[in-house]
Order: structure tokens, then sequence, then C-alpha cells
């Protein structure tokens, strides 16, 4: 099992729409495709800032779940669209980590 920690740099006013657009259509989206999503977290203290964890059991999961969603004409069509306007110019950063064995995420 492994996970996914995304942090996405948010343009200046846009975190109120981007969480809205993220709570209200991009994770139930996903998680009706069969993702895990555990958490979505904005920075305390600094706006740009948005972090979510997705959790896959393996790769071939990860695959076949980013074919069901980036993929679909959903996405393409209603909701990837949308993110651009809202998120700064490169601003994705994608890790993949792993749990130690004492972490409560597993």
């Amino acid at each position: 099992m492994f996970f996914e920690l995304r942090q996405y740099k948010i343009r200046p006013g846009a975190q109120k729409q981007f969480v809205k657009l993220m709570e209200e259509e991009v994770i139930p989206f996903q998680v009706k495709q069969g993702m895990t999503i555990l958490g979505s977290f904005v920075g305390e203290t600094d706006d740009s800032v948005y972090v979510w964890i997705r959790r896959f059991k393996n790769e071939r999961e990860r695959a076949r779940l980013y074919k069901a969603v980036y993929e679909s004409d959903f996405w393409k069509t209603q909701i990837g669209p949308k993110l651009p306007d809202l998120m700064a110019p490169g601003g994705v950063n994608v890790q993949r980590i792993t749990a130690t064995n004492r972490s409560v995420l597993q």
C-alpha cells in the first residue's frame, strides 16, 4: 500500500472556490470511481496551500483508478477545465509515500 501526498498552490483569492470545487465535485467524483481519499487540508496561515492524501493498494490499482478518473469524459469536460483558473502555474507537487510501522494511517 502507498499514499499520494498532493500539494497544490492556489491562486491568490481562489482558496474558497478551490476548496468548494474539491469538496463538492472532485473528491465525490473520485470516490465514486473507487479512489480512497484520506484527507483534505488548507494551509493554516497560507491561503495558497491545499493538500490532500489518497491511498492505493498497489500500482495496478493506481493505474486503473487514474484511467477511470482522468480519462473519463466527465473529468475532461466538467472538472478538468475548471482547475487551471484556480491553481498557480506549476503549482502541483505529488509525493508517493509509504507509512512507517507506527503510522496511524495504514
